[in-house]
């Protein structure tokens, strides 16, 4: 049944996914890039409710009261990455436009990768991580200053459940050179959608938002290492059995 359910599942994002890019494609040349973000974002959300329709996932959220609640306020997103649910979940669940940033090469992907391409977002070179980092710091600033909050994924790469990532700096080194807090984010989605795994199973995810700490004066490495000690030990009070 959980094979049935992943196959109509990955049929049904096949199926949306293609007219709705090829709209974001031909919309983003009539309307604003915040418009363009809130049209993909619909996108995603249909793939989250999809997912609960389709293959019984649900999310149980909390520390929303977390989130700044100014609109402009700025923060950078440190998220666990399990799997690719958070990616969707995120722009579903904000109420701020999200700019994600990533390898460049995911905007060849067919559809979805050019949509994405017509959202105001960060796209990197990893083999020029001088360049790429300078680029991050510009246009995160430029983002962060309407209001856009950006997104990372400080393990760089999907971790299989139970397990713990490098923790790179780059978000903390963002915060810290923008002046702005930095908001970690426990997710247990590899209960439900295993890494790299076609098959998915119903359940709970759940996500917790942490209190914002704030960059000021910090070194990125300390600022991350507090940022990845609450995350952990978020995950192990979340999934205790993964992590027996």
């Amino acid at each position: 049944m959980n094979l049935i359910r992943s196959v109509l599942h990955v049929l049904w994002l096949i199926l949306t996914v293609i007219p709705w890019a090829l709209f974001v494609v031909l919309a983003s040349y009539f309307v604003s890039s915040t418009q363009v973000y809130w049209i993909c974002a619909g996108w995603l959300k249909l793939a989250v409710d999809s997912g609960t329709f389709i293959l019984g996932i649900k999310n149980r959220v909390t520390g929303m009261e977390n989130l700044p609640t100014g609109a402009k306020d700025p923060a950078v997103l440190l998220v666990k990455h399990q799997s690719t649910w958070e990616t969707f979940v995120m722009p579903a669940l904000m109420p701020h436009p999200l700019a994600y940033v990533f390898k460049k090469e995911l905007l060849s992907v067919p559809f979805f990768g050019w949509a994405m391409a017509r959202m105001d977002m960060i796209h990197i070179d990893r083999g020029q991580q001088s360049k790429a980092f300078a680029k991050v710091v510009t246009q995160g600033k430029r983002l962060m200053g309407e209001g856009v909050w950006v997104i990372m994924f400080p393990e760089g790469t999907r971790i299989p459940r139970g397990q713990v990532g490098t923790y790179k700096t780059g978000g903390t080194r963002l915060a810290i050179e923008a002046g702005v807090p930095v908001i970690p984010i426990a997710v247990t989605s590899a209960k439900c959608w295993p890494t790299k795994a076609f098959i998915k199973k119903p359940g709970v995810v759940d996500i917790s938002i942490g209190k914002a700490i704030a960059s000021e004066g910090r070194e990125p490495d300390e600022l991350m290492q507090e940022v990845q000690a609450w995350i952990e030990s978020e995950m192990r009070r979340l999934d205790p059995e993964a992590y027996a």
